[in-house]
């Protein structure tokens, strides 16, 4: 028995590990089930060694309708939902005020 406890938990584990998460600024909600979120990082620059901001736009469903814009999420990594929707929206971090 000892052993089924520990392969029921070991799966869970691996997929945590395997899932890619970003963290965002939503940007847009004006789709139906879907928000655009603005995720922000830094790049170090070649030549100059200064950093950057870089910002990327991922589309994310999102099946709470209470999001709105200016609120800071976490998004995961999920199967191709759409052309360009490969993201889920997990949590919301901040509401924006």
């Amino acid at each position: 028995m000892a052993t089924n406890e520990t392969n029921e938990q070991a799966p869970a584990a691996t997929s945590d590990k395997n899932s890619r998460t970003k963290v965002g600024v939503v940007v847009s909600n004006k789709m139906q089930k879907t928000v655009v979120v603005a995720v922000e990082n830094l790049v170090k620059h070649g030549m100059y060694q200064k950093y950057i901001k870089r910002t990327n736009k991922f589309l994310a469903h999102s099946e709470m309708p209470e999001i709105n814009i200016g609120d800071r999420v976490v998004i995961e990594e999920t199967r191709p939902l759409s052309k360009r929707k490969r993201w889920n929206v997990r949590e919301v971090l901040d509401r924006a005020s």
